[in-house]
């Protein structure tokens, strides 16, 4: 220590040791060193000192959570022996306690000081020198007073995260309860403040100070003069904070700082009781006039009669303050319950309005619901007000109190959390449910613009009263194309049904799924007269064809419409139940290579039949009638006729 004195302003040892101390536990909120007495009884300086230098040693946070001062001072004492060496000079039976002895505390931390690294700035010795100069208080006076003090115990209400989302889940936006508190030196009773009226001293003490300290009447005249400017100040400044707020949160503001003020007072206390000891003492070395002495004993009389004003002002202001705050919480809870149940009476009417059963109507939720999440939004700000709630209560039954307010804070916050997360998880639903319907409302249209405009194509085309033979062909090929389409068309059908599925499967609204039921009913229906239709249209096309190939025509036209036929019962089948899982690869190709086998021998057949046919025709009587008068035209148009109805089937037999 000797070695850092050396380096900064002359100052004694004491405020470099708790210049040091401020410094290391800085970082420790929980934390204040303002002296080497009172500030060391929780255990907690002492563990934050040598945490704060050695961190490695223990958790803090493991600290904090102890209940005990005793057991955290004895934590301190322990790892400072076995992990710094340094002996276990006191028992925390003697540090915790109302006033610890300040020469055994300054002994231990003097060790701590010496093994520990020893960095002072002089900043942090200007800190102390600010620091406001301590009464003298006795220990025993000071025990008395601990037990005429009530306590303010702030009740603070951290916000925390109401609850966790999965990955795929929007963050949450609403926030829920959490309970801390921290104790305040106040008091509910003005009568009975922890600021103690001054008081005259009796002879026996007069005669001990008189030995100590020679009095004189100028130093007295110096201090009642500093104390007098001071008293002035403080009247000035209890008069300056004003009138009670009706804002709570206003109130709050002016509740922490009439408790600074508070704080202030009773660290200038103790110059009031030093001066009025000085007037005393003064008085009793009968040095004095008689003038003189009454003129001290009035001055006293003064002193001590505004001090007893300005205290009892400030604890009635502090009563006042808190008694206005009480009932602006208490109205805020209120409010906040009532909220609470208006809202737990909507969330369940919400919940059992089913969804939909159309669009629209889900939409129409969909804007309820964002309704509801900025109600919700808004009175985040009375939770949020909610956060520090101050209670005063008396030190015997504190704990009753507080008890009884955490758990009714709990209530409160265990309703608002549910409450944000049923909005939450309906929202995620609502958003879910939204985009499938607009997916299957979207490729139902397309689906039902995609029908309507096949059946006109099919109403248009001619099967009857051909004029010529191009004509019969130009409506064959179009038939052909339509039988195209609907065979790469059958995939969307089995798209509808699977999107359907999965809606359904979300929503569980049986409305929903019967108007949906009807929906792929009518599209089945649809398909089925469109392929209906189709073959019929073929087998009138073949009737109107020459009676010179009937065979060929009633074989190829009919064929045209088989397969689409087939697949159209496969498909009506599929919109009606589930298909089942398909079997392995390896099974499947086998069939599938077995139907090709099968349709290739068929094909092949029909292709020889039907070249044996065109050579009969070729050799035919009527075709030599035609070589001999060098007239084809006719013949042609009869062979193109064979070609165009066999059109539509031998691009099935090239694909394979």
């Amino acid at each position: 220590m000797k070695n850092i004195m050396a380096g900064l302003q002359q100052t004694n040892s004491e405020k470099i040791l708790l210049s040091w101390v401020r410094q290391s536990t800085r970082n420790y909120p929980q934390v204040n060193v303002i002296n080497f007495t009172t500030s060391w009884s929780d255990g907690l300086a002492l563990n934050a000192l040598i945490h704060s230098h050695r961190p490695d040693l223990f958790d803090w946070n493991s600290v904090v959570c102890q209940q005990s001062a005793t057991q955290r001072l004895e934590h301190a004492f322990n790892i400072a022996k076995y992990q710094l060496g340094i002996e276990k000079l006191l028992d925390p039976e003697d540090v915790a306690t109302t006033y610890p002895d300040k020469k055994s505390i300054l002994m231990y931390v003097t060790s701590l000081f010496q093994v520990l690294p020893q960095q002072v700035s002089i900043e942090a010795i200007q800190e102390v020198e600010m620091l406001p100069r301590p009464s003298k208080v006795t220990r025993e006076e000071h025990f008395q007073l601990h037990h005429q003090m009530h306590y303010s115990q702030q009740i603070t209400v951290s916000l925390a995260q109401g609850y966790e989302r999965t990955p795929s889940s929007p963050k949450p936006r609403f926030k829920s309860y959490a309970y801390t508190q921290a104790a305040y030196v106040t008091t509910s009773d003005p009568t009975r403040s922890p600021l103690p009226s001054q008081h005259l001293e009796t002879p026996d003490d007069i005669g001990r100070s008189s030995m100590e300290t020679e009095v004189t009447l100028d130093s007295y005249q110096t201090a009642l003069e500093e104390v007098l400017s001071w008293l002035l100040s403080a009247e000035d400044t209890l008069q300056a904070q004003g009138e009670i707020s009706n804002d709570v949160e206003e109130v709050k503001e002016q509740f922490h700082t009439h408790e600074g003020y508070m704080m202030d007072l009773t660290s200038h206390q103790g110059r009031v009781g030093n001066v009025l000891q000085l007037g005393s003492q003064l008085i009793g070395t009968g040095k004095l006039s008689e003038d003189e002495e009454t003129e001290v004993q009035e001055q006293m009389n003064l002193l001590n009669s505004r001090w007893e004003c300005l205290r009892v002002a400030s604890m009635e202001k502090q009563s006042n303050l808190h008694k206005v705050l009480m009932d602006l919480q208490n109205q805020q809870l209120k409010e906040l319950n009532d909220w609470l149940t208006k809202t737990e009476e909507r969330t369940r009417k919400m919940e059992k309005e089913p969804l939909g059963p159309d669009i629209e109507d889900l939409k129409r939720q969909v804007q309820q619901h964002k309704v509801l999440q900025e109600d919700l939004e808004q009175e985040q700000v009375r939770v949020n007000s909610l956060t520090h709630m101050v209670v005063v209560v008396d030190e015997s039954g504190g704990d009753q109190a507080t008890a009884a307010l955490e758990e009714q804070l709990k209530v409160l916050g265990d309703r608002w959390a549910n409450i944000c997360r049923w909005t939450e998880d309906r929202w995620v639903l609502l958003q879910d449910i939204l985009l499938k319907w607009q997916r299957f409302t979207e490729e139902q249209c397309l689906f039902s613009a995609w029908l309507s405009e096949k059946e006109d194509a099919l109403n248009k085309i001619h099967t009857t009263g051909f004029k010529d033979q191009s004509e019969m062909l130009s409506s064959l090929q179009k038939l052909a194309v339509l039988k195209t389409d609907l065979e790469k068309k059958k995939q969307t059908m089995d798209k509808l049904c699977s999107l359907n599925q999965d809606l359904l499967s979300t929503l569980k609204n049986t409305l929903v799924a019967q108007k949906m039921e009807a929906w792929l009913d009518n599209f089945a229906q649809r398909w089925d007269n469109l392929v209906q239709k189709l073959e019929k249209s073929s087998a009138q096309i073949s009737q109107a064809v020459p009676t010179t190939q009937p065979s060929l025509t009633q074989t190829t036209v009919m064929e045209t419409v088989t397969m689409v036929t087939t697949r159209e019962q496969i498909l009506v089948k599929h919109a009606q139940e589930e298909l089942p899982p398909p079997p392995p690869q390896k099974k499947r190709q086998i069939i599938v290579d077995s139907e090709i086998r099968k349709r290739l021998d068929v094909d092949i057949t029909e292709l020889h039949s039907w070249i044996t046919r065109s050579e009969a025709v070729l050799q035919s009587p009527e075709f030599a009638i035609y070589r001999k008068e060098g007239n084809f035209s006719d013949l042609k148009e009869k062979v193109n006729v064979g070609y165009a109805l066999n059109f539509m089937y031998f691009p099935k037999f090239c694909c394979l």
